[in-house]
């Protein structure tokens, strides 16, 4: 009978797949937790009810799911204003919670009406200024608690307050968030196989628990069952509505962008295909429970996703599972956890937002068009110091201001502005006819036409995928291409490097002065493509591909 709706031959790699992400996961619920500004136990919440029911309604069979770095700097954003407006965290709840319940009903509606078909058409300057914002505001918010201090709420007061560090920190807090770092960063080199920030949070909270240095610490955790915490939220003053609708939509889209990362992350790993929007109901699902018993919401966690696939996981029992061991964890250790110091928690956060830096869009601010440098700098500011909703806001205007304005010059030069043609149905070009005939099953064309942007990358990354597992090369045609942008570039990037996995050897025909600059500033030439393999013709591409392979 079990067998008819579960294979049980997947139930080991399951069962260990779901224990890894759980270990890998309770750190960061707890420090998520702390840093949204409601407590640990806001942070275990979440991870035990959108782990549970996101892996059970969701599109994505490896997703293990929990609060993340960007929803949490968002949850603790509301968090402040919610209690500016109302002046204490008690009374502010209601607006929290019917903020975070209808976050989590929002996403179920994206899902409803396919919107996930359109999250894909975010520029690549905006998700990337936004994340590496997310990730220096957790970084700027865990400098006072690293230093055994109650950190400002924003991110400018840290800056302004950096000279009280000098005399009020507390050393014992720092040599305990310092050795945090330390094991962090060093015992991956040791192994693997345990994660590392679990390990750190163990072996320091051990340590000052042994002692007697006085730190601050968690504190309290209620144990056992949580109960409903929607009292009020029917009664909340009308001002804060707009407060609640503004919110709720960045959480939403900020999970939805979140979730659909990982599982293309967990596509690949897997070569399997998810449901995008089964996957937005099963996290809005995940989110709304979430907020009923005061939990944080979250999203498709990378980490914990990753692990569980390296682990064996294979079906939505294991992101379940990853849920109900942090179940057991809050009813039988929450007392312990409670003695954890904030210090060692801040030595964990901090290099978590290291890593939500984009490094990558960032080191090539000065290759990538200057266009989208500037909006990807605006956004990272705007996130960082000032307001996360604006900073999107104003992100995707300026892109797709920019981009028309590309295409109208384009257009005043006689140039096409296409779509990418797919390979079904796809014509040679006259110039290829002869040799397209003799060899298309083993070498394949894709012609690109106008510019290379934010809005076709997704849909080229897609016809790439859907290369025949028989071809052996891929000739990329640019001679139609007149401009690449950063999102363009990643995109071609990212195309190479699969192929690259498949044994597939890709050559480029034809390019024009800016994409070719642009490829060769951030080393796609010759890293992925050789100046060998870059040829003004076609016939001079075909040629170097018979002698190859010998055709």
């Amino acid at each position: 009978m079990l067998s008819s709706f579960y294979d049980t031959k997947n139930l080991k790699g399951d069962l260990t797949g779901g224990l890894v992400a759980g270990v890998v996961a309770l750190p960061l619920a707890l420090a998520f937790g702390v840093q949204s500004g409601l407590g640990a136990i806001a942070g275990l919440y979440g991870a035990i009810a959108v782990g549970i029911f996101a892996a059970i309604f969701g599109g994505t069979a490896t997703q293990a799911s929990g609060p993340t770095g960007p929803m949490t700097v968002v949850s603790a954003a509301l968090v402040v204003k919610a209690i500016e407006l109302t002046g204490s965290v008690e009374a502010a709840m209601p607006i929290i919670i019917l903020t975070f319940l209808t976050g989590g009903i929002i996403q179920m509606l994206f899902g409803f009406i396919n919107i996930a078909g359109y999250i894909k058409y975010f520029p690549y300057p905006v998700v990337s200024g936004f994340m590496s914002g997310v990730g220096l505001i957790i970084i700027l918010l865990q400098i006072f608690p690293l230093f055994g201090m109650v950190s400002p709420k924003n991110t400018l007061k840290v800056l302004s307050d950096m000279p009280l560090l000098i005399e009020g920190f507390n050393r014992q807090a720092l040599v305990l968030g310092s050795l945090t770092v330390f094991i962090y960063y060093t015992f991956p080199k040791i192994t693997k196989a345990i994660p590392s920030a679990l390990v750190a949070l163990i072996v320091v909270s051990v340590v000052a628990y042994f002692l007697p240095w006085q730190v601050p610490i968690i504190g309290d955790i209620p144990s056992g069952l949580p109960s409903l915490k929607l009292n009020g939220i029917l009664d909340i003053d009308s001002s804060a509505y707009a407060l609640v609708a503004e919110y709720a939509l960045v959480l939403a889209v900020l999970g939805s962008i979140d979730s659909l990362l990982t599982s293309v992350i967990a596509d690949n790993m897997t070569k399997t295909k998810h449901n995008s929007n089964r996957e937005l109901i099963g996290q809005g699902i995940g989110n709304m429970v979430a907020a009923i018993f005061g939990g944080i919401p979250g999203a498709g966690a990378t980490k914990g996703t990753v692990v569980n696939i390296n682990s064996g996981g294979k079906t939505r029992l294991s992101g379940v599972l990853h849920g109900l061991f942090l179940a057991a964890v809050l009813l039988g250790l929450s007392g312990l956890a409670a003695h954890i110091p904030l210090a060692v928690l801040a030595g964990i956060l901090i290099p978590i937002g290291f890593k939500i830096i984009d490094t990558k869009g960032l080191k090539h601010l000065l290759a990538v068009p200057r266009a989208d440098a500037v909006v990807l700098i605006i956004v990272l500011l705007m996130t960082t110091f000032g307001s996360l909703i604006q900073a999107v806001g104003i992100g995707v205007i300026l892109a797709s201001l920019l981009f028309m304005k590309r295409a109208s010059d384009l257009g005043e030069k006689g140039l096409e502005v296409g779509t990418l043609a797919g390979f079904d149905g796809e014509q040679p070009w006259k110039d290829e006819q002869e040799l397209y005939n003799t060899f298309k099953d083993q070498i394949y064309i894709k012609h690109l036409y106008g510019p290379l942007f934010f809005g076709f990358t997704s849909h080229f990354q897609e016809t790439i995928k859907a290369l025949s597992p028989e071809v052996k090369a891929l000739i990329i045609r640019l001679d139609r291409v007149p401009y690449i942008d950063q999102s363009g570039l990643y995109a071609l990037e990212n195309a190479v490097l699969d192929l690259e996995k498949r044994d597939v050897r890709v050559v480029l025909t034809g390019l024009q002065e800016q994409p070719k600059d642009k490829l060769e500033s951030i080393d796609i030439i010759p890293d992925l493509v050789s100046e060998s393999e870059t040829f003004e013709t076609i016939e001079e591409a075909f040629e170097y591909l018979k002698n190859h392979f010998k055709l």
